[in-house]
This record gives C-alpha cells, structure tokens and sequence, in this order.
C-alpha cells in the first residue's frame, strides 16, 4: 500500500546518459543507457536499493539490531524533458518547484519509475552537474523501512499451556516493546537529501481457528484476577466449542516517510503474524452427591 502528497525531489546519484535533442538512438550492454528519439532530452539512472523486510540491516550496509540484509535491488527511472513545458502559474510547476523560484535557468521533466509505479513531475536546472540527477524518494524510505527490526507479535494471551473453559471470556493481549508495537524510526540519505520513515502498528487482527476474526487497535488489556468474569474492554472473545483452535494473529504496520525540511511524503505498509494453539475445554458442573 502507497499513498503519495506530492512528487519527486533532486536526491544524489549517477548521470548514465544524457540524450539531446537530434541525437542518435543510445543503447548499452549494462542496461545503464535508455533508448529514445524525438526533440527531447531523456536522462536515464539507476540506483541501487532494497526491499522492506525489518531485518535489522541498516541503510548503507551497517548492522542494526541483527539480521541479514536482503540483495539490493536495482531501481531505475527515466527522465523526459517536458514539451511544451507548463508555465510558470501552472500547478504542475508550483509543486515541482515547491512553489519557489528556482535558482537559475532550467526546465521541467517527468520521472517514470516503473518498479515502483512511479511517474511524477521534477524541476532540473540547466548545466546541472553530470553527477546529479533525480532519484525516487520512496528508494530511500524502502532502505529506511529495510533498515528497521520489526518484530511479530508477542502473544501474552491466549497461550497454548492455559487452560480456557468455553463460553468464558477469553482476553486477548500482547507484550508491547518497539520492536513489537513501534514506534520504530529509521532514516536514509542520498547526497543533501534524507527521509526519514517512521512504523507503528496500526491494529492487531486475531484469527481465532473458530471462523471468527477479532480486529484490535491496540496491545489489548491484560488480565488480572481481580477482573473475575469480566469480558475483555478492548480486545477479547468466546469460544462455544471445545478443542484445539489454532489462533494467529497478523500486525499491521504503518510506516509513514517524509524528506527532511518538508516536500514529499507517503505511506508504506508490512505485517508480521505469530500463531498459537488454544485449547478449550468443557466446564464440568459441580458434584452435589
């Protein structure tokens, strides 16, 4: 799941090719150079990035909190001079700009990302070096998110040992830490820009093995003693059958990014899910013999 506010920003990263206009066709072996034609100006790059896994491995190659680093993954994107382009008091120059004057000559170029189902609008200025170009943000919030230890649940309750009578309430709740509940923070950087992501579970939902799904917003409550009969008040349940249910419980993470100093922002989502067994037996009625 992704959902975006505003485009692209100009990160660090390297120039492979710059096409102008009149130019021949380019190709490369390495698959660095874009094909094009036509009066415009394509700049093709790519960057290298990884997949969110809360693995533990940190956003250029250190170790954070244990766990194996998954392969990079190459992402690469196209960029197309835009023609005509939009004027000044155009919507699409507003927020490519960030409603600024640029500083200096240039022009404006749609970024299409297509592993990342992204096209969006930049500004890039004229003669920039041939060291820069525009990468996608979400890059660096995927190396962010990859970056960070994100835990499955950890079941306080149900627990397989228990004992549980049917048509009693059954309290369901966690163990909270920031592995298992958040919030957990993690940034990326690329030249003079860095995001900065950050995940927290969203809500808890417990496939009780009996048909039902129980949805929570929280860790639940746990429950004491002094509680008696009570039924849970946030996060709880009633088998009617006695037996084995197996119970598994899914969180979802949200994991909101940003660029530092304002500009684009979006969202991206991961679950983790743990499984127990509950057993649930018959309440036998008192001997009055």
């Amino acid at each position: 799941m992704l959902k975006r506010t505003a485009p692209a920003a100009v990160l660090g990263g390297v120039l492979l090719a710059v096409v102008g206009p009149l130019a021949p066709t380019a190709s490369a072996a390495s698959g660095g150079v874009c094909d094009t034609s036509g009066m415009v100006v394509s700049v093709c790059a790519e960057d290298r990035a990884v997949r969110p896994g809360g693995d533990g491995k940190q956003a250029g190659g250190k170790p954070n909190g244990g766990g194996k680093g998954k392969p990079a993954k190459e992402v690469k994107c196209r960029y197309v001079k835009l023609s005509p382009q939009p004027p000044k008091d155009s919507m699409a120059y507003q927020v490519a700009t960030g409603g600024r004057a640029p500083d200096g000559p240039g022009a404006l170029y749609t970024v299409d990302c297509p592993e990342s189902s992204r096209v969006s609008v930049v500004w890039r200025a004229d003669g920039d070096d041939d060291a820069v170009v525009a990468i996608d943000p979400e890059v660096l919030a995927r190396q962010a998110l990859d970056s960070m230890t994100l835990r499955p649940p950890d079941i306080a309750s149900p627990r397989s040992e228990g004992t549980y009578l049917i048509g009693m309430p059954m309290w369901l709740w966690v163990d909270q830490s920031d592995s298992t509940m958040g919030p957990v923070r993690a940034s990326a950087s690329a030249g003079s820009v860095t995001v900065t992501a950050t995940a927290k579970v969203k809500r808890l939902l417990w496939d009780m093995g009996d048909g039902t799904t129980v949805t929570c917003t929280g860790p639940g409550t746990r429950y004491t003693a002094d509680q008696g009969t009570a039924a849970s008040p946030d996060c709880g349940h009633r088998y009617d059958k006695p037996g084995r249910h197996p119970v598994e419980v899914t969180a979802e993470w949200e994991v909101d990014w940003e660029v530092d100093g304002g500009g684009e922002s979006g969202t991206l989502a991961e679950t983790r899910t743990s499984q127990v067994t509950a057993v649930l037996h018959q309440a036998q009625a008192p001997n009055t013999r």
